[in-house]
């Protein structure tokens, strides 16, 4: 498509009267803008179970569940019966000051 169309003028166009080659040339546009200044930032927040310790630390099943039974994220993790809820927060800094685990970034 021609850079003949002018984006802000696209933008200000209702879609209903757009072209499907207008509307393709705004959508590609807003995902290269996005994409660039999209900084990869480790997930927060909590996670569940073994699994989740797994994503966190970007290790395999048996990995994470060595890293629990370890204690070194003790402090983060709550379990009730069979359900492990993890704070991500604390565990990667817990896991930080003890310098035993090795976090992939």
């Amino acid at each position: 498509m021609e850079e003949k169309l002018n984006f802000t003028q696209l933008l200000q166009k209702p879609i209903a009267m757009m072209t499907g080659e207008e509307l393709c040339f705004l959508i590609t546009r807003s995902v290269e803008s996005t994409e660039g200044t999209t900084p990869q930032v480790a997930s927060k927040g909590n996670y569940y179970g073994i699994e989740g310790i797994a994503r966190m630390f970007g290790c395999s099943v048996p990995t994470a569940n060595r890293i629990k039974k370890s204690g070194i994220i003790d402090k983060a993790i709550t379990q009730i019966g069979r359900k492990i809820v993890v704070d991500a927060d604390l565990a990667l800094s817990l896991a930080k000051e003890s310098g035993g685990i090795h976090i992939k970034e």
